[in-house]
């Protein structure tokens, strides 16, 4: 899904050369996108809490630059002389909404607001396939299926991928929103023989994103070409230019019988999420 309407002041496509910044760079996706991030050859710079930076290796060339998502002006100072953006940070699974309100939706305005003011050129933002988790595992869908968050996450997910819009509609800031399915070395269940996206193919969905020309602001999942995948992208994958290596069928007998409990974590695409909460903040 790409729109193609921004605002008068729109800028052309990301340029060679400019500095990268990686939020989230201390989590395990960061980890190890990070290495990927530094072999561009751009000047790199990491972020995360200043607790869990601090204790990450970093690529050769990188700066670190320790802040909290919720900190306006400190995500301002963050974004000084970047040209483009890889925001995983944020809270990563389903919990109470207070804690995912300060990361997830105050620390995505923070920093689209903190890019605009700093005029980086492009956000690729980690959304989540549990922006649309209350589909059925029967239901196949593209990108332009109507959302159906299946808790508080996905739900700051979908504000995510709605500011990412406002922002290349008002302010020509390029997205490009990533609807990452099951982000591990290997599927660990039978559910994640639809969602799963290997290591490789994660890295040059991310590095597509951030180079392909003219993304507007396009929304996609991230898988493999898994063949039992619940998502039709194959408009918006040729867009970026990617073209996924795995295919997590090739793991079926190690995955062997690994079920979700029966319920609506069996039954719908959010998975194991649709069993967390409610929750009494």
């Amino acid at each position: 899904m790409v729109q193609t309407s921004p605002s008068a002041d729109a800028v052309p496509s990301l340029p060679p050369g400019g500095r990268l910044l990686l939020t989230g760079a201390a989590g395990t996706l960061g980890r190890q996108l990070a290495p990927t991030l530094a072999g561009t050859g751009r000047p790199l710079r990491l972020s995360d809490l200043a607790g869990p930076l601090a204790h990450m290796p970093l690529p050769a060339g990188a700066e670190a630059m320790p802040c909290d998502l919720a900190d306006g002006p400190a995500m301002c100072a963050l974004m000084a002389g970047v040209q483009a953006v890889v925001h995983l940070g944020g809270i990563a699974v389903e919990g109470p909404y207070s804690p995912i309100l300060r990361a997830n939706i105050i620390g995505v305005y923070n920093l689209y607001e903190a890019a605009r003011r700093q005029g980086v050129r492009r956000v690729v933002f980690a959304s989540s396939n549990h922006v649309t988790g209350g589909y059925g595992v029967e239901d196949t869908i593209d990108p332009l299926a109507p959302p159906r968050p299946d808790g508080h996450y996905g739900a700051s997910k979908l504000y995510g991928e709605a500011l990412a819009q406002l922002y290349w509609q008002r302010h020509g800031i390029e997205s490009v929103c990533l609807r990452i399915g099951t982000a591990e070395p290997l599927p660990p269940d039978r559910r994640a023989l639809a969602s799963w996206i290997s290591p490789r193919d994660l890295q040059q969905l991310v590095l597509c994103a951030l180079r392909a020309p003219d993304v507007g602001c396009l929304v996609t999942y991230g898988c493999s070409r898994n063949r039992r995948a619940w998502w039709r992208c194959d408009e918006s994958w040729a867009r970026l230019g990617y073209e996924p290596q795995d295919d997590a069928e090739a793991h079926v007998d190690a995955v062997g019988e690994r079920w979700l409990p029966e319920g609506p974590q069996r039954d719908l695409q959010g998975g194991r999420f649709l069993a967390i909460g409610p929750f009494d903040d």
